[in-house]
């Protein structure tokens, strides 16, 4: 991460020995000597960047921004004017910790102008942090964060849209391939009667898989997110059988959104995918049909290991 190739502005106190090639350092900045930059960053005027701060390649850190002990910035990540980081949850006046938590900002992410960080969080990979939003929680990878508190409003994903597929007039149910290898959006077929109207399909029709499990999911507040993990080995058929809520999915090379808001639309999800749920209507239920009995160890719970499981 070091290199002599980097710009440093005449009036930028810059005592770090550990500057990338590329990088670019302006005006009235001051980083401090324990503090790593690495290669095409560009720190803009007024920047304070303290001693346990790491930086990685092609960061962008706009004017106004302070970085203290502990906070990491990953490569790619864009950091807006003004943005307040926070390393310290009860700061008293000469009182100093003896080890700050960490503060991540994951590959490629955003946080916007005078949003504010609190201390010991992690902002997941391509998420946008919304201008003046209040960070008081993780960042799922993706997620789009506003307000204060900051809550997700959505995610960097394509919406797929339901509503293209037809089901097949008394045969097997249609389907519409998803972007995700092993992904698909399902109809059956929907009788409709005075009495009440009847959805159903064929499990051996539509599941490549028997189910061992099935679970449902309820009474789940519309700001609460649900799922935020992938499986190893398990397979699961989604239906939202009552009300609506929305499922993103993730292979790290695509990122796709559904809306599951009928009784008849199930969506087909295989292992090795990241999934989450949100959005759920107050009167929501979600069906989770699954191929396997429940296994904590199938479970993949951190994004950064899911990363690195499907590069292997």
């Amino acid at each position: 991460m070091s290199g002599p190739g980097f710009f440093q502005h005449y009036g930028a106190i810059v005592e770090s020995e550990r500057i990338g090639d590329g990088s670019r350092i302006w005006a009235f900045s001051h980083v401090l000597p324990g503090a790593r930059i690495g290669r095409d960053c560009n720190i803009c005027d007024h920047v304070f960047i303290e001693n346990d701060v790491l930086i990685g390649d092609r960061v962008t850190v706009k004017s106004g921004v302070q970085l203290w002990d502990g906070v990491e910035l990953e490569d790619d990540v864009f950091i807006g004017p003004n943005a307040t980081f926070t390393n310290d949850k009860f700061p008293r006046s000469k009182r100093y910790l003896a080890e700050y938590p960490r503060t991540i900002v994951r590959r490629g992410a955003t946080v916007g102008a005078n949003a504010t960080v609190l201390p010991g969080i992690c902002i997941g990979t391509n998420a946008m942090v919304g201008a003046g939003a209040v960070v008081t929680g993780d960042v799922p990878p993706n997620a789009v964060v506003v307000g204060n508190p900051a809550r997700i409003t959505g995610y960097n994903a394509g919406l797929v849209a339901a509503g293209r597929i037809a089901a097949v007039e008394g045969g097997r149910p249609a389907a519409l391939a998803s972007s995700i290898p092993g992904v698909s959006l399902w109809r059956g077929k929907t009788i409709r009667d005075l009495r009440g109207n009847l959805s159903a399909n064929e499990l051996a029709e539509t599941l490549p898989f028997p189910v061992r499990r099935y679970f449902l999911v309820f009474d789940v507040p519309s700001k609460e997110v649900r799922g935020e993990h992938a499986h190893r080995e398990c397979r699961q058929f989604l239906v939202c059988v009552k009300g609506s809520c929305h499922v993103v999915l993730d292979d790290t090379e695509r990122v796709e959104e559904y809306v599951l808001d009928r009784p008849d639309t199930g969506l087909l999800l295989p292992p090795m995918v990241w999934g989450v749920q949100y959005k759920f209507s107050p009167d929501a239920v979600l069906l989770v049909l699954a191929s396997h009995a429940y296994d904590a160890a199938d479970y993949i719970r951190e994004y950064s290991q899911f990363g690195e499981l499907k590069k292997t």
